[in-house]
């Protein structure tokens, strides 16, 4: 396949710094239906913060990279990547509407001889038995006659400047061997470690959902420790590190488990589990344990209040960070809220700072109201939620009454000035 023309659909966290990689050694154009979103890349800025301003810049004077809403400029492009999300309704059932969505504006300027690579989480199947029924429905034309298909699953970790999208080796496939070879060719030009070519879609689509199932299936073990060991009056992080100079022993802490990964594509194969009579216990058992965690911590602060003598009811609470991880925007499914609403059946007096997610962006989506400002004033009780940078030089001691409680939910502050960590 000659002269590639790329065009990435979706330029959220994954699609974005893909299409800017891409547009280094390919004609990009990056597709979104979100204008305001599409205005500010064009102006050289990306609000989640994994492309630099100045990568950015420097993809759009000096490569050529246009981001767009206008479906017209992308017909002239042969090398589709679908890079949308891959959320769960309110009853944890996956929701491919987004999916069917970009299948559809892949299928209204899809022409013979095209590629579309799905880069979104999925279960195994879902490319060709959900989305490419849709390109053909749409476009006219048949699969793998007409226009064939690949499966490289995203690998982005938001905030993470170390593991950033060049550095990353990605899994391919392709739907015929000569497509497998093509598409994996593509991703191999821009990657400085290279990929590995899945036999199949299918093959690909499983890998990438593991991934994220193990992760939280690793951390559910650590948070049931949590439990077992703040239980037993034994310091869990001590515990990790003693047992951490094994040589095999895999070392995670215990937390909260939000964003749109580990406590979301989980569902995507406990669901198709069960559609082959399988019931995956450890993963269902797993998504239970970190979905709880939230509450778990408010209810040990609260006990942590009492025995300190402070008055929980209309204390004065201060949570640090709503997004779901440090030094990085993303607030979508963080667990931090349900610490929030926990506390607040005692108390309406919480304040949670967060200096790097959207106050609007938040009260849009949880209706709950913070503030970027560095707050003042004393505090029945503080908790450390996340691990921001801006966190760690703050004078946690000043902005505590002095019954007062410091909770560490990430288990990263000086140990002399915590009550308690998860």
């Amino acid at each position: 396949m000659k002269d590639i023309r790329i065009c990435v659909i979706g330029l959220g966290y994954v699609g974005l710094p893909l299409a800017r990689l891409f547009s280094t050694k390919y004609h990009t154009v990056g597709f979104d239906m979100n204008q305001n979103r599409v205005d500010a890349l064009m102006q050289g800025h990306d609000a989640t913060f994994e492309v630099a301003d100045d990568l950015l810049q420097d993809a759009i004077d000096n490569h050529g990279f246009i981001c767009t809403t206008d479906i017209e400029v992308i017909k002239d492009c042969n090398f589709y990547v679908v890079a949308v999300p891959t959320p769960v309704d309110e009853n944890n059932r996956p929701d491919l509407r987004p999916l069917w969505g970009a299948s559809e504006t892949v299928g209204k300027v899809i022409s013979k001889g095209d590629i579309v690579v799905y880069e979104s989480t999925v279960y195994p199947g879902v490319t060709e038995e959900e989305c490419l029924p849709v390109v053909e429905r749409v476009s006219g034309l048949k699969f793998n006659v007409d226009f064939y298909a690949g499966y490289s699953p995203e690998r982005i970790n938001p905030g993470d400047k170390l593991h950033t999208v060049e550095k990353i080796k990605k899994v391919t496939s392709g739907s015929t061997p000569e497509i497998a070879d093509i598409v994996d060719g593509v991703y191999n030009s821009v990657l400085v470690n290279g990929t590995h070519k899945a036999p199949n879609i299918k093959v690909a689509e499983a890998s990438k959902i593991i991934e994220n199932s193990q992760r939280d299936v690793n951390i559910a073990f650590m948070n049931e420790l949590a439990k077992i060991f703040n239980a037993m009056g034994i310091d869990t992080h001590d515990v990790i590190e003693a047992a951490a100079s094994k040589w095999n022993f895999i070392k995670l802490s215990p937390g909260l488990v939000g964003g749109h990964c580990i406590s979301v594509d989980p569902y995507y194969l406990i669901q198709k589990a069960q559609v082959y009579g399988v019931l995956p216990r450890v993963m269902s058992n797993a998504r239970r344990l970190n979905d709880g965690m939230g509450e778990y911590v408010a209810n040990q602060v609260i006990k942590l209040m009492n025995k300190k003598g402070v008055l929980v009811k209309d204390s004065k609470i201060l949570i640090l960070g709503i997004t779901f991880k440090e030094n990085c925007p993303d607030i979508r499914n963080t667990k931090v809220v349900d610490i929030y609403h926990t506390l607040q059946e005692y108390t309406s007096n919480i304040t949670i700072y967060d200096p790097w997610a959207n106050a609007e962006h938040v009260r849009d989506e949880y209706d709950i109201a913070i503030t970027n400002e560095v707050p003042r004033g004393k505090y029945d009780a503080i908790i450390h939620a996340v691990a921001h940078k801006e966190f760690l030089e703050m004078d946690l001691l000043s902005l505590k009454n002095e019954k007062g409680v410091i909770y560490d939910v990430k288990g990263v502050l000086p140990r002399e000035i915590v009550d308690g960590r998860l």
